[in-house]
């Protein structure tokens, strides 16, 4: 059944991914700062960086609840939005494991573009049926 639920459930999946994505990369981060003492650059945000943070980490729950509407203005919206989010976050975590380490590379390709290619197949599949969608097709 090819239900807006069903959609939904893929994304709150993908979205949970990047929230254990960001907090595997602190807990990685916090270990390699007191595995060295202490001399490792500490990492200092001004309020404005934490605002957008939770802005942009917000995105995916703005993504979730435009799949439950499930019209086909909102799944176009959910795979564009979701799209640039799952691309976004893999270049990020691709970025920072360049920086970091190739588990930072591994958790973001687990996490977040895995369950996101998911997302987005099922997105694509739920804007092309067509017909009834309380019928099996």
């Amino acid at each position: 059944m090819n239900s807006p639920g069903k959609v939904a459930m893929y994304w709150l999946t993908t979205a949970a991914g990047a929230v254990l994505f960001v907090t595997f990369q602190l807990f990685f981060y916090v270990n390699d700062f007191v595995r060295a003492h202490g001399t490792a650059p500490a990492i200092t945000f001004d309020p404005d960086i934490l605002w957008m943070f939770s802005a942009y980490y917000g995105c995916w729950i703005v993504t979730v609840l435009l799949a439950l509407t499930g019209t086909r203005t909102t799944q176009w919206l959910v795979l564009v939005l979701g799209s640039l989010l799952v691309v976004l976050n893999t270049l990020g975590g691709i970025a920072d494991g360049l920086r970091d380490g190739w588990h930072i590379i591994f958790s973001a390709v687990f996490f977040i573009t895995l369950p996101g290619v998911f997302s987005i197949a099922a997105t694509w599949r739920r804007i092309k049926s067509k017909g009834n969608n309380h019928v099996y097709q």
